[in-house]
């Protein structure tokens, strides 16, 4: 059986390559179904956040994994195979396991240490396996990868010393206008990461925010978090003008504000500074838009530039989570190919079986008639024997088979 991780991260693709490669979360349930039924794959799990896609795969040895899991990838995103090719990265086997702990730990992650990747990678697997596309080897791999993550958090102080992107962006904020006091905000969408953001920015000092979202619900309910006041979605382009920062993060799939809309509004604020944040994927505000004097527009790349800024005093901690890592994945590679020895005991175990039984037959006639007890005696004898020769067989091919692949 073969393992492998086919994705692509804000490493390897810009967000107009991420934007059109993510998966809406309503379409997740089909692309497992449709990766599932992939020639040669057994089990599949699929990673989907503004940074990163990752198909992570089970498949029959002889199976031609690779092409498998790109034709799926640009058959279901609607691109040509040839065009995403050049973004992704591949691992396969230890190092697949090892990306797969890192994703998890937040060592992978734009912002190390970040906490909401190991939610993401949670729900993903939890998805996986109530589609039926997850429930053996890859199963086994995950609930590591889960318990590393833990491990990590325990033992380091990943978590406790990570920046965010949202307070990346309470630091351009504070570049741009200098003291925050006064200023107002607007949140268009509610995801985690928007308030997130629009909770740092509440502390740094900004006088007001308007929430708005297409579900009114949700936006009431992101506003009682962040102490905010609702506007109707269908009106909110008639506050641009009235706020200092815009944040968006909708799921909309078109861009919802433009070049001629900012410069309508920036006429109405006579050019005073604005500054626009968009970290949704696919982005919310056209780019042109920062080529319109006094606005100052950053996307989560962009935002991404500014934390890693901040990231250089945390590479001893890193360190010591890579090392964790490096164990793990040791012991797991260990614990996988001991797995692979099992159909062989079994196989042992029933052929000495059917030895054992062999040999009292034989040897029946020479045995006369035997009373219950008698036979019982012989099987304990037996079986004794057996056991102890098996419990030192089968130990040294479960430690052998740790530094042995495939068929060996």
């Amino acid at each position: 059986m073969k393992l492998l991780l086919t994705g692509l991260n804000h490493r390897t693709a810009p967000v107009e390559v991420r934007e059109r490669l993510a998966f809406e979360d309503k379409s997740l349930p089909q692309a497992l179904d449709d990766l599932k039924r992939r020639p040669g794959l057994l089990e599949g799990m699929i990673l989907s956040t503004c940074n990163r896609v990752e198909v992570a795969v089970t498949a029959d040895e002889q199976a031609d994994v690779e092409s498998a899991v790109e034709s799926f990838l640009a058959d279901s995103r609607h691109v040509e195979r040839a065009w995403v090719t050049p973004y992704l990265y591949r691992f396969d086997g230890p190092e697949a396991i090892r990306h797969l702990f890192r994703v998890a730990s937040s060592l992978d992650s734009m912002v190390v240490g970040e906490p909401q990747i190991l939610g993401q990678m949670k729900s993903a697997y939890a998805l996986a396996k109530q589609q039926g596309a997850v429930g053996g080897f890859l199963g086994q791999v995950m609930d590591r990868a889960l318990s590393v993550a833990k491990r990590v958090r325990t033992e380091t102080d990943i978590g406790e010393s990570a920046v965010s992107v949202s307070y990346a962006a309470v630091e351009l904020a504070r570049e741009i206008f200098g003291k925050l006091q006064g200023k107002k905000i607007l949140v268009i969408g509610v995801g985690k990461m928007a308030e997130s953001a629009a909770r740092h920015l509440r502390r740094a000092g900004v006088s007001e925010i308007l929430v708005t979202n297409r579900t009114r619900e949700r936006a009431v309910a992101m506003a009682e978090e962040v102490g905010g006041r609702v506007i109707d979605y269908e009106y909110f382009e008639d506050a641009v003008p009235e706020v200092d920062i815009v944040l968006a993060s909708s799921g909309a799939p078109h861009f919802i504000l433009t070049p001629d809309q900012m410069r309508s509004a920036m006429g109405k604020r006579r050019n005073r500074p604005m500054f626009l944040i968009d970290i949704a994927v696919p982005r919310n505000i056209d780019p042109a838009v920062n080529k319109i004097e006094s606005v100052f527009l950053y996307d989560i790349d962009d935002l991404g530039k500014v934390v890693d800024d901040n990231l250089k005093g945390r590479i001893e901690t890193a360190k010591d989570a890579e090392e964790i890592v490096r164990e793990e994945v040791e012991r797991m590679v260990v614990r996988l190919k001991t797995r692979e020895a099992a159909p062989a005991i079994a196989m042992l175990q029933e052929e000495m079986e059917i030895w054992r039984k062999g040999e009292i037959e034989r040897q029946r006639s020479k045995l006369g008639a035997l009373t219950p007890q008698q036979e019982e005696a012989i099987e304990a004898i037996t079986r004794g024997l057996m056991n102890k020769v098996k419990h030192k067989l089968f130990s040294e091919l479960k430690r052998r088979s740790a530094g042995l692949s495939g068929d060996e």
